[in-house]
């Protein structure tokens, strides 16, 4: 009995209290002090006088946190994440058992950071604004709605009994669809496009609130791991998807610092002499017990837990080991390619770290080629990843720019970035000794680095057939399973020897002109 009675109170704290501790109501205040004198005297009075304050206290007039009003957004004027919260709150114990069915949604705008970095925070700010007044105009007016983040919006519908999963994805399709309408600012038209992550009350996991808001910020998560405008509601695959991503970040970075992510090294070969002309250094994890990791699984683990710089420390050090150890072995591998993280070429000591690095081990810079991406060059000249690439070519560092043809480097760029090599990459050369096409954009390739003066490497290189076009048609050197795989360090020395006892017999390919 004492449960139920304490049930009621809060049930009426809660839907009768608000309505009653109203200005309009409270106004009839003196109007009813003068009845209950004019109808019951002095008497009466009192009574009404010591019985309300009590009954105003019980019903949690006092309460500091009710009169004070919820925090709103300076921008879009919504409530913020502890209005939330509470509103989370109420709805969770009002569908407890009630057969009352709500949702939560989590929306963030894709790449905020980018354009605010584009257009400025004012624009930013306008963009959330209109995004908030839009989603808002979806919404009945008793649902909730705030701004929990820079970029994040959350969402908690009005309890209702009817409720299922389809009208729910039905409504994320309607916000994600008015978010992603193209918003005019200062006559251009800006797009934006946003992801939203939902869960069901009936999928909350825990018996929290704030259980039922993180399962939806793990939908939303689950959605942006999927590229921008996804969209994906709470399950319990999701959660062991998310769990074992969680319990693979602690594992990838635990690996990184014992030594069990190292680099593994793929020959890179001359066609004019057949012999060594580098290696690659790819970074490979050997798990003590699942074996080999393929890069796609832990790379993305990396990169979530921010470890993508140390991945470079590790395989710059381990590179030049390689180098010094080939050195003393009295074989000849004139450099080695290391790949360079975005987050490396940010870092405004990149150049002074690998030039002491370079000192440490006794090594002209010509023995290390930094590879990087053509998405990462820019036009920008005062980039720091420009500043980077710029003062590690004039320290005499090799740089090569990998998977050339799919990204957007221009000429310009790649002469400014003084580039010694271009790396074709392996979608122009699978099946081109059988595809007249692949042949044609080789050829176009090869003749535009022939102008520029650059050297060119052929990646992917898996037939014979493939080697001996690349090498008629002019490519500098060639790399791929069918020249060699990545190997660990101690079986370079093997391959090498192997490799270089074939070259005696091997017979000489003639070149034509691409």
């Amino acid at each position: 009995m004492p449960k139920l009675n304490s049930g009621l109170l809060t049930h009426i704290r809660r839907k009768i209290a608000p309505a009653l501790f109203t200005p309009p109501v409270l106004a009839f205040l003196p109007a009813l002090t003068l009845a209950t004198f004019w109808i019951g005297g002095e008497a009466a009075l009192l009574w009404v006088a010591l019985g309300l304050p009590i009954l105003f206290a019980a019903l949690g007039g006092f309460d500091r946190s009710r009169n004070r009003g919820t925090p709103r957004d300076s921008i879009t004027g919504m409530m913020l994440r502890e209005g939330f919260e509470l509103g989370v709150r109420d709805v969770f114990e009002d569908t407890s058992d009630t057969g009352l069915r709500s949702v939560i949604y989590i929306i963030e705008i894709d790449d905020y950071k980018n354009v605010v970095d584009r257009y400025g925070q004012e624009a930013g700010d306008q963009i959330m604004q209109r995004c908030g007044d839009r989603i808002a105009s979806t919404l009945r007016n008793k649902d909730i709605v705030a701004r929990i983040g820079d970029s994040k919006f959350g969402i908690c519908l009005t309890p209702v009994l009817q409720l299922d999963l389809e009208s729910c994805v039905q409504l994320s399709g309607r916000m994600q669809a008015s978010v992603e309408e193209p918003i005019s600012l200062d006559g251009t038209s800006v797009y934006i496009s946003c992801s939203i992550g939902f869960c069901l009350r009936s999928r909350a996991p825990g018996t929290k609130p704030s259980d039922w808001v993180a399962a939806a910020a793990t939908a939303l998560a689950e959605a942006q791991q999927n590229g921008p405008s996804g969209i994906r509601v709470y399950s319990a695959d999701i959660y062991h998807r998310t769990k074992a991503r969680c319990n693979l970040r602690d594992e990838v970075a635990e690996a990184l610092e014992t030594g069990q992510i190292m680099p593994w090294f793929q020959p890179q070969i001359s066609t004019d002499t057949g012999r060594v002309s580098g290696f690659e250094a790819l970074a490979r994890w050997m798990h003590p017990v699942r074996g080999l990791i393929p890069p796609h699984t832990f790379l993305p683990a990396l990169e979530e837990a921010g470890l993508m710089e140390r991945l470079s420390q590790v395989m710059l050090f381990h590179s030049l080991t390689a180098i010094k150890a080939w050195d003393a072995a009295g074989v000849e591998v004139p450099s080695v390619g290391v790949n360079f993280a975005t987050q490396e070429l940010r870092n405004p000591g990149l150049a002074d770290n690998i030039r002491w690095e370079l000192e440490r081990f006794g090594l002209s810079s010509d023995r290390l080629s930094v590879e990087i991406l053509e998405t990462v060059m820019t036009d920008q000249p005062d980039d720091v990843v420009t500043r980077n690439i710029a003062a590690l070519s004039a320290m005499g560092c090799r740089i090569e720019l990998d998977d050339f043809g799919t990204g957007h480097a221009s000429i310009s760029a790649v002469r400014r970035f003084n580039i010694s090599r271009i790396k074709i990459d392996r979608s122009f050369v699978m099946k081109s000794d059988r595809d007249p096409e692949q042949q044609k954009l080789i050829a176009a390739i090869l003749t535009m680095a022939e102008r520029l003066d650059l050297e060119t490497l052929a990646e992917g290189v898996e037939t014979v057939g493939e080697h001996a076009l690349l090498s008629q048609l002019g490519c500098d050197h060639v790399q791929g399973f069918g020249i060699g795989r990545p190997m660990p360090f101690d079986q370079t020395l093997d391959w090498i020897t192997a490799h270089q006892s074939k070259l005696q017999d091997a017979p000489a390919i003639g070149r034509q002109n691409p």
